[in-house]
């Protein structure tokens, strides 16, 4: 081969070697590592979030007098009332118990509205404390307490229910201020009452039961024998003592139709006495009976006692006040 075609070849060889090598398949890049992600401890004791509605009520009753009225920001579906972020609860007749999802359940009693709202200023991934406000009636707290306390306002008191524990709480407002707290449960939270007004504070022990008259932290009842949550639904046949109309959390029953006199009976009767002091008492009382077919009068005479002659003559006292009471006419 001619030395100046061996040349071109080389040449063409050497052009062609990098287009060859860029249309050959490639092997996939290898991706970097990445780096290990760092959970800080307290992220494992933020417990369950809320992601969802913060109370459920049904809205399915039986007896319309005791369904439950919701309102607030809400969704309604499938016979059920979903709050989201807050509304209220208003009880009928009977008591309504509220779900509080992956918490427990709260219990409103008959003739109470409860407002809620959840805490909206608890970090994301965290279970927001929960709102309640009353102005009257009662209410029953059976839920898991969490990193962020609850809070219940009534008009006299901020109570608030913290960790560690398992809230059973009970509140019921009474007349005049009187406020009844129950802090039940083996494993009691720590429940703090403090007054609204003037500031003072009130720890009620678990297991403890304390009524606070007229608003005040200051009058105290320890170990208050009433109960303080909804009162015990009473049959309509007994005779005990109906504690929720007493309480203001119940209608007062109507009253039963009037009683029938039965034919014949006397519908009226009147008795007259007449007494004036300046004269002697009548020789004679009237009675007067009225009734639908006669009216009788009767004559009732009275008789003077008789007077008792004595054999024993007056002394001279006896004498003179006789004397004076026929000189100035007593006689």
């Amino acid at each position: 081969m001619k030395p100046a075609l061996q040349w071109i070849l080389v040449i063409g060889a050497w052009c062609a070697g990098p287009y060859a090598w860029a249309q050959s398949p490639k092997a996939p890049p290898t991706p970097p590592a990445e780096a290990p992600v760092s959970v800080p401890e307290s992220a494992a004791q933020y417990g369950p979030t809320q992601s969802g509605p913060i109370a459920i009520v049904s809205l399915d009753s039986k007896d319309p007098g005791s369904a439950a009225m919701v309102t607030g920001a809400l969704q309604v579906a499938n016979g059920r009332a979903m709050i989201a972020t807050n509304g209220a609860i208003t009880s009928g007749a009977s008591t309504t118990e509220v779900t509080l999802p992956k918490r427990g359940v709260l219990r409103v009693c008959a003739s109470t509205t409860v407002k809620l709202a959840s805490d909206a200023s608890v970090p994301q991934g965290e279970m927001p404390g929960l709102m309640m406000v009353i102005d009257h009636g009662a209410l029953e707290a059976s839920f898991a307490t969490g990193r962020n306390s609850d809070v219940l306002l009534t008009p006299d008191f901020r109570i608030l229910i913290g960790a560690p524990g398992a809230a059973d709480v009970k509140v019921r407002l009474g007349q005049h201020g009187d406020t009844c707290v129950d802090n039940a449960g083996v494993n009691a939270p720590y429940v703090l009452v403090t007054s609204v007004f003037d500031g003072g504070i009130y720890r009620v022990q678990p297991g403890q039961r304390v009524m606070f008259q007229h608003g005040s932290v200051f009058a105290v009842v320890d170990q208050e024998k009433e109960t303080c949550g909804c009162p015990a639904p009473v049959h309509p046949n007994s005779n005990e003592f109906p504690e929720a109309q007493s309480a203001g959390l119940a209608p007062l029953a109507p009253p039963g139709p009037p009683g029938v006199a039965p034919a014949g009976a006397p519908v009226e009767a009147t008795d007259t006495f007449v007494h004036k002091s300046g004269l002697p008492p009548p020789e004679t009382d009237t009675i007067t009976t009225t009734s639908r077919m006669q009216v009788a009068h009767v004559q009732v005479a009275a008789k003077k006692p008789p007077k008792i002659k004595s054999d024993r003559k007056p002394s001279f006292v006896s004498r003179m006040g006789h004397f004076f009471r026929r000189l100035f006419g007593a006689e």
